[in-house]
């Protein structure tokens, strides 16, 4: 039972997208990905287990993960000039590195993460 608890909080943690929380991780210089996710989306649903796949892996352990929500959060999805859902950016501190539309490829987007580092 340990061993799974140091597991989890080795990993990645995926939160709800605030403006603060966003905000402070960029502050700090963190690396960080944002979701833009619809639960309907069918392709949002393949990506989910190919980012908690992801999450769990050391490399990405202190990468900051912010979901927003397609359909409830249309300011923030403006915010980042997201069209739809299924997009995916990644950040490091302030600055936009990388982003992907649709992408369903556990390598391709490893590889969008593995920018943000």
């Amino acid at each position: 039972m340990l061993a799974s608890a140091v597991a989890i909080a080795a990993a990645a943690e995926e939160k709800p997208f605030t403006a603060q929380a966003f905000q402070a991780a960029q502050d700090q210089g963190k690396s960080i990905l944002i979701e833009i996710h619809a639960s309907w989306c069918p392709i949002c649903q393949a990506q989910k287990p190919i980012l908690s796949k992801l999450f769990a892996a050391p490399q990405f352990k202190n990468l900051a993960v912010f979901r927003v929500d397609f359909d409830s959060q249309k300011a923030e999805v403006r915010r980042f000039n997201a069209r739809i859902q299924s997009t995916l950016i990644t950040f490091n501190g302030t600055e936009e590195i990388a982003r992907s539309v649709g992408d369903t490829n556990p390598d391709s987007i490893a590889d969008l993460l593995r920018l943000a580092l």
